[in-house]
Order: C-alpha cells, then structure tokens, then sequence
C-alpha cells in the first residue's frame, strides 16, 4: 500500500491548493475528490468567471470577511491576496481587475483557472484520486493516519488535510462531509447556517407580489435590532422577490439576519431601505416643499419620479394613503413628511433566508478555537488540518471567501508538508 506524507480529501479551491503547496515544499501528495472531475464548485464561482481574489490590502480583505476573518491573520501573514495573484501569473494566468477590486482571469473562464490547478498538480506528480468518496478518516493513538474509501481501499498517510467545503451549493458536491470527520475528531462544530443567501419575508406586499422583480440601484440596506439600531448596512443594489428580497446589499446583509434574529430571540428582524442615500432627510424634505411650491400643478405621481422607479413610488404613495393623481401642492406637510420618510426609511420584517442548500457560503462549522491559525493544524487531533469553508469564517462576495480558501489551503499544506518531512528526517 502507498504511504503519502499528505493526504488532502476535497478537491475543491482549498483542497487543491493545499495538494499543490504540500507537493511544492516536498511532500509526496494524494488528492482524493468524490466528484468525477476536481473544482466543481470552482467552475460555477463568479457567475462562470471565477473571482479569483480581490485587489485590497490585507486589513480591507479581513474587514469584508465578517465571519470570524480575524482568525486569518495568522495565515494572511504566511501567504495573502497578491501571492495569490502571483502564483497565478507564474503559471501563465493573466488577470484583470474589475469594480470593488474584484480579480478575474482575463479570458473570463473558471476553467482556465481550474485547469491551470489541474496541470500544476499533473506537473508536480500528485496523485489524483477522483470519483472516490471517503467513507471515513482513520485516527489512531490521536492522530490522523489516513482515509477509508467507500469502495473499501484504504489511503495511509502522515498527515490529512480536510478540505471537502461546507453546506451550501450541495451539486457542486458540497454536503457537509468534513463535519463528522472533524466531529469524530473532537472538534465542536458551530451551527450552520446560510450566508450570501437571498432573505425570506412574508409581508404582504411580498406575498402579493406587488413589488416582484423590481430593482433599486446604489441604495442603502441596513438590518436594524429589536432597539431599531442598524448591526450593518450595504449600498449596493437589490431587488424584491416572490418570496422576500434578493440583490447583492442583501446577500451581503444576510447572515446579519440570522445571527440578529438569534441574538433578539426573535422569529424576525427588520430591514431597512434608504433609496435616496446622498440626500439627508433634511435636505429631502426642502426638496419635496420646494416641488409643492414650484411646479405644485403637477401630479404627485409625476413630480415625484425623479426619486425612483415609478413602482416603487407608486407602492409607498398607495401604502401612505395618499392619491397618487391629486396635484402636489394639495399633499399636506403631514404627507410630504411621511413620503420623505418612506423614500429615505423603507421598513419591512423579514423571517429568515432560503436554505443553506440555496446558499453561496456557509457559515458556522469547525470552532476556530481547536485549529492552531498559524498552521492550521488540529489542536484535538495531531497530524489534522482544516482549510477553507469547513472552518467556522465566512465573508462576502467578491473574491473573500475564496482568498480565504486559497490562504488557507496553501498554508496547510506548506506546514503539513513540513512537519511530515521533519519527522522523516
């Protein structure tokens, strides 16, 4: 039976560049994936594009991995986001940037990315082994010594490296796995739940579909608690749904949802819309008097277009009693206060999110606490390591969450491959 020094199990961004940092400080290496081909979910990141990592200095990068991204620091400062472009660009990948810092190969495939990955690990002589489900990993005398496969063969190793993903985006072949291997380990497994994920609502006007497909551009979305303080807010765009709210302010605004709710114990939380954000409440009011003063003969509906989409206006005139035909000069100071107060204060209850299943990223999973940050290694198990979305940390769209993964996936493998290594010697 072969004996590996690594043995990493998921070949997914992490699990990759982990087999490939392992294989480049010297290890013998096998990749073990349960799909048919590696980077399933690789190839679908980006809306096909892959974003690669982002353009943003290390702090800013953390700042947008709200998920517990502190615990990255000890490997942020072993690998970042411009060795990640590096590496690339060593192996032939020409990458642009695009808006928010976003990193993108220029051919605008994940599969050059993917095969990029692939021919790396052909190159280095890592042994790939694919449609290969593990049944489970083999501890012994408190340390990892290997794999189990369903087919009955068994994989012996130095050191495993678990990188099998978490919840969300399960065809990509991310079911949840690591969870009881990690379990199995002694780790404690933070709750999972679903994070980058669109926001169920069951308002009326949602359940009634009054508002279904409409976008608003470059506004302001903010979840406020039960004391009716915002716990984070996003300018972004949005949309309204048949089933609550979507777009990437929300998305961004969505684990804030759940972990509000169980901070308020509260079967929901409140969202926020400010559709005006340039404009103070203030300066919106003088606004609307000077209209009623000005160009008062026009109608409500049409002197009032100019600060939205006429169906979102329309909503909140119909919602506010107000006729949306009467002439402007004849809303009273009462309905002008109460329109400026919906166009710069939208509130609306929502209830939760689609499932975890429906989600971009995974929150929760294994407790940050047992994983040594600097090496990545196990602090329950000896010889374990744990990369990417498997660990409890999660960030944002936009190349967050998979700098996360290519970090720590390259700084596992370098200290497995070390300390695999030492011990030979």
């Amino acid at each position: 039976m072969t004996h590996y020094d690594v043995l990493v199990v998921g070949a997914g961004t992490s699990g990759m560049m982990a087999a490939i940092s392992a294989a480049e400080h010297g290890a013998t290496v096998a990749l073990v994936e349960k799909n048919k081909f590696v980077g399933r979910k690789l190839l679908v990141t980006g809306n096909g594009r892959c974003n690669v990592t982002n353009n943003r200095d290390k702090e800013e990068i953390i700042h947008h991995i709200p998920g517990n991204g502190r615990f990255l620091y000890g490997a942020f400062h072993q690998y970042d986001n411009y060795d990640i472009m590096a590496f690339f660009r060593s192996h032939g990948v020409a990458l642009k940037e695009e808006d928010h810092g976003r990193m993108f190969p220029t051919t605008d495939k994940s599969r050059t990315i993917v095969d990029t990955l692939k021919q790396i690990m052909e190159d280095m002589k890592i042994d790939l082994f694919l449609d290969a489900p593990v049944e489970t990993v083999l501890y012994e005398d408190n340390q990892a010594i290997g794999v189990l496969l369903q087919d009955g063969r068994t994989l012996s190793s130095s050191r495993v490296i678990l990188s099998t993903g978490g919840r969300a985006m399960p065809k990509t072949g991310s079911t949840g796995d690591g969870y009881a291997w990690a379990k199995k380990a002694g780790h404690t497994i933070k709750p999972l739940y679903a994070t980058e994920v669109p926001v169920t609502s069951d308002e009326p006007f949602i359940t009634e579909r009054v508002l279904q497909g409409l976008s608003l551009r470059d506004v302001n979305v903010s979840v406020l608690n039960k004391k009716n303080k915002a716990v984070i807010s996003h300018r972004m765009d949005m949309i309204f749904t048949h089933f609550g709210v979507s777009g990437p302010a929300v998305l961004r605004c969505s684990m804030f949802v759940h972990q509000t709710m169980t901070r308020d114990k509260t079967e929901e939380a409140t969202m926020a819309i400010d559709s005006l954000p340039d404009v103070s409440l203030g300066e919106l009011t003088q606004t609307l008097e000077r209209l009623a003063k000005n160009e008062g003969d026009k109608s409500t509906k049409n002197t009032l277009k100019q600060f939205g989409p006429e169906r979102y206006i329309l909503f909140g005139l119909d919602k506010l009693g107000v006729d949306s035909d009467k002439a402007f000069k004849t809303v009273t100071n009462q309905e002008r206060a109460a329109i400026a107060s919906y166009l710069k204060d939208f509130r609306f209850t929502v209830n939760g999110s689609l499932p975890i299943e429906k989600a971009f990223v995974t929150g929760g999973g294994v407790h940050t606490k047992e994983v040594n940050p600097k090496t990545l290694e196990s602090k329950k198990m000896n010889h374990l390591y744990f990369t990417g979305e498997l660990l409890d940390y999660n960030g944002y769209t936009g190349g967050y969450n998979i700098t996360g993964a290519f970090i720590t996936g390259r700084v596992a493998g370098m200290n497995a491959a070390l300390s695999a290594l030492e011990e030979k010697a």
